[in-house]
């Protein structure tokens, strides 16, 4: 109960501010990792547009094309956020809260992430075979990404924890 009394948490022997400071760099560094990945798949789909095979797309291709890069730019927004929320509220005593936030805002990057893969999966298989299993093989990666992006991780919150 001393720990209580001293603004310190069960579990780790750390106050709130100490507590904040770990999670923003466990976030960063996650953050870091998606990062990469979408700014990578962002700029590939920036220059598809200026290809000669792009003007041959069907018309449902290409609004594809368009919904993918629309959510490659939403998730780069949100996964670049949180650093530029750091940026802003930095000094300002409030942490906590700002982690709070920017996890929030990372976890939507990832959604988006998550929608912008599945739709560039689609457009690239429909650009390379027209074949009907093309949405069933979309709808698989998605389960996997699923599994292991959310699925997992859940059970083994719930799993091994009070589930807090």
């Amino acid at each position: 109960m001393e720990a209580e009394r001293d603004g310190r948490r069960h579990g780790r022997d750390e106050t709130e501010e100490e507590r904040a400071d770990r999670r923003w760099t466990d976030l960063m560094q996650e953050i870091r990792v998606a990062q990469t990945g979408v700014q990578i798949l962002l700029g590939f789909l920036l220059t598809v547009a200026f290809t000669p095979h792009f003007q041959g797309l069907e018309q449902t291709d290409k609004t594809i094309y368009v919904i993918t890069v629309v959510l490659g730019s939403l998730a780069t927004g949100a996964l670049i956020g949180p650093v530029a929320f750091h940026r802003i509220v930095s000094g300002q005593r409030i942490k906590p809260q700002a982690v709070v936030w920017a996890s929030r805002l990372t976890f939507t990057g990832l959604i988006l992430l998550l929608a912008t893969l599945t739709s560039a999966l689609l457009l690239v298989m429909r650009a390379v075979t027209h074949n009907s299993y093309v949405p069933w093989l979309v709808t698989g990666v998605l389960a996997w990404y699923l599994l292991c992006w959310f699925a997992l991780p859940l059970w083994t919150r719930f799993h091994y924890t009070d589930g807090d």
